[in-house]
């Protein structure tokens, strides 16, 4: 039986005139005629850049739209007949982009009970269901928490949960991983197999991630509106001419895998790092070239970012000692989110921050600009008087940019003004009626007396510094656009201002894989041309790897360790203990490790494949000769191959 069915499916957001064969209007359509078949109980993964029509299928899935033209049937059931709808959604579970869209209730534990009260589940099921779900996404402790102080990252869990909680027939998620960790990801992806092969749950899966699409029975990849390439996701995913014909890109793994081959060291095309391992053993071992020559390079995550400085009045720079943050204070909900943290970052670093769902980064990072206030800086604060015998509390220091952000009599709009924060979803900056004014809204705040002709130069620059079309866009209402675009978008809002320290939490989560390059290719000309300092949150160890100067580890409100990334990443075990993970190489390095072979590597893209290539003679881009032979950089030593 089909679970799911579009036949000749058209959807428009604009209105649409039509006569008994053609559409008569140039409305553009998010669904271009499609024509889809799920089976019941199968796997299915949906693939696009933004704006390909991923979301709008999905929404059409469950009734939220309505088609156009076309029929859309959910086992059997008319999606456009309104009296098909409560059942059709007692069936199909939708999980989006951002649970604040999705969350209900201001108690987790009402939040995931929600939809079972509104579909008559007996009460004492509905508290085992709530176990079951909150059991299944790691958030059973904060059963009674309030969900409003919640992370992004512990909001989708229970924007998870909350499907889970209905059991439906049909699971739909709509790039519901993007804000977790990768334990987190990893423990969601679990639950929906198991869903998927035991309770036999049909699941859409609408994903950037290629490890997710890989769990899938089917790939389908959307592009403007139509279903362009479908089939088994190994085999999709490995069509690199193609992906890229359709703004997409090929996974990390398989490019390094066809960078090595096309270097001379034949590796096939893999996602598992021991399959690539085992491939790049296999074909070192088949050389017999000297192996004493010594190369020196420069890796892109070390070498790219622009030099770190110590200014005198602070300008681009951050020192934080014990900075510390309770939520819900001297209440049962109190909540340590920081806790006693120190920290320096220094002008002209591109700086990263990792760590688990709820670890503080979010927090830290809200303190840069002032959106949160240490209490010293509150209006009201007055110290208390320290009793006699009393040990004197630490001090907090917190400077940004050179504006102490301990003392309430700061300027806090002049900080604002140098303190770019873009948040994780772009939704949230965004306000105004075009465009135009939104982007131009810092401006208009912070320089009043700017002329509008100046106003209108420095909105154009900063709309075209993001990659969009400012004559085609301008007008338009941002809350049109893709994600992607509204990303931009509150990015143009922010650099209009150009300020001195930009930061930017998730900045590329939920973007496709081109999109994603793009975001971060923008940073670094902004970096490079104006920007003094740009700080990133990210749950992406690759993002951070091929881009940062140095990286934090938040861990329970704590600073766990502080390094350059390539040092961060060789300590897999910590990283793992506290629900992260690794890069794909630093992965691929420690299996040959574990195999004798050593490759010191900084473990971004192109440093690894130039390693394993200087192994067999080929100097690669960013390499070169040195007249000192003593030091190899892959020589077999004891058994063992060493860089």
């Amino acid at each position: 039986m089909e679970a799911v069915k579009f036949e000749k499916v058209y959807f428009s957001y604009e209105e649409v005139e039509q006569d008994d064969t053609l559409f008569v209007s140039d409305a553009v359509f998010a669904l271009d005629g499609v024509d889809l078949s799920v089976e019941e109980g199968e796997f299915v993964a949906i693939l696009g850049h933004n704006g390909s029509g991923k979301s709008t299928l999905a929404r059409l899935t469950n009734g939220l739209l309505s088609p156009t033209s076309g029929k859309v049937t959910v086992r059997g059931l008319d999606v456009s007949d309104e009296k098909n709808l409560f059942e059709i959604r007692k069936q199909v579970g939708i999980i989006f982009q951002n649970p604040d869209n999705q969350m209900v209730a201001s108690i987790v534990e009402d939040d995931v009970a929600f939809g079972p009260e509104n579909v008559g589940v007996e009460r004492e099921e509905i508290g085992n269901r709530i176990s079951f779900a909150l059991d299944s996404v790691g958030m059973e402790s904060y059963r009674h928490s309030t969900s409003s102080r919640l992370s992004g990252g512990q909001k989708q869990r229970i924007a998870i949960a909350g499907v889970l909680s209905l059991k439906p027939k049909i699971m739909i998620l709509d790039e519901s991983t993007a804000m977790l960790d990768p334990r987190g990801r990893k423990e969601v992806m679990d639950v929906v197999l198991r869903l998927n092969k035991e309770e036999k749950i049909t699941v859409i899966l609408i994903t950037h991630f290629p490890e997710e699409a890989m769990l899938a029975d089917r790939a389908v990849v959307m592009h403007r509106g139509n279903i362009v390439m479908q089939g088994k996701p190994a085999d999709v995913l490995n069509r690199a001419e193609e992906l890229e014909k359709y703004a997409l890109a090929l996974p990390r793994p398989l490019k390094i895998c066809r960078a090595l081959t096309t270097g001379g060291v034949v590796v096939r095309d893999s996602m598992d790092e021991e399959n690539v391992a085992n491939d790049i053993e296999t074909a070192l071992k088949s050389f017999t070239t000297d192996l004493s020559k010594n190369v020196e390079t420069t890796g892109a995550g070390t070498s790219l970012p622009t030099e770190t400085t110590q200014t005198a009045d602070g300008i681009g720079r951050v020192e934080c000692k014990n900075l510390t943050h309770v939520y819900n204070p001297n209440s049962t909900f109190e909540t340590y989110a920081l806790s006693g943290v120190d920290l320096e970052i220094n002008a002209g670093e591109f700086f990263g921050i990792i760590g688990h769902t709820g670890s503080g980064k979010s927090t830290f990072v809200q303190h840069l600009n002032a959106l949160i206030k240490v209490p010293s800086a509150e209006k009201k604060y007055k110290a208390k008087k320290q009793k006699k015998g009393q040990i004197e509390a630490q001090k907090t220091i917190l400077t940004v940019d050179g504006f102490d952000l301990t003392d309430k009599n700061t300027d806090f709009k002049a900080l604002r003004k140098k303190v770019g924060m873009v948040f994780q979803y772009p939704e949230y900056q965004l306000f105004a009626e075009t465009v135009f004014e939104d982007v131009a809204f810092g401006l208009k705040n912070f320089a009043p007396d700017m002329p509008k002709e100046e106003v209108r130069k420095a909105v154009r620059e900063a709309i075209e510094t993001v990659g969009l079309n400012y004559v085609e866009i301008r007008k338009r209402s941002p809350f049109e656009l893709s994600g992607g675009q509204k990303r931009r978008v509150a990015i143009a809002g922010v650099i209009v201002t150009k300020p001195e320290i930009l930061v930017l939490d998730e900045p590329a989560a939920g973007l496709d894989p081109l999109g994603k390059e793009e975001i971060m290719k923008l940073l670094h000309k902004i970096h490079k041309e104006w920007c003094k300092t740009i700080i990133i949150v990210s749950h992406d160890m690759d993002e951070i790897s091929e881009n940062c100067t140095r990286a934090a580890i938040f861990s329970e409100g704590k600073i766990l360790a502080v390094d350059m990334p390539k040092e961060l990443f060789k300590n897999v075990q910590r990283l793992e203990n506290v629900g992260l993970d690794v890069p794909f190489t630093a992965k691929v390095t420690e299996k040959l490790r574990q195999r004798g072979l050593v490759v010191d590597s900084d473990f971004t893209a192109d440093d690894f494949v130039k390693k394993i290539l200087d192994f067999i003679k080929m100097e690669g881009a960013g390499t070169r000769l040195t007249a000192n032979q003593s030091n190899p950089v892959l020589v077999k030593k004891g058994g063992d191959y060493h860089a």
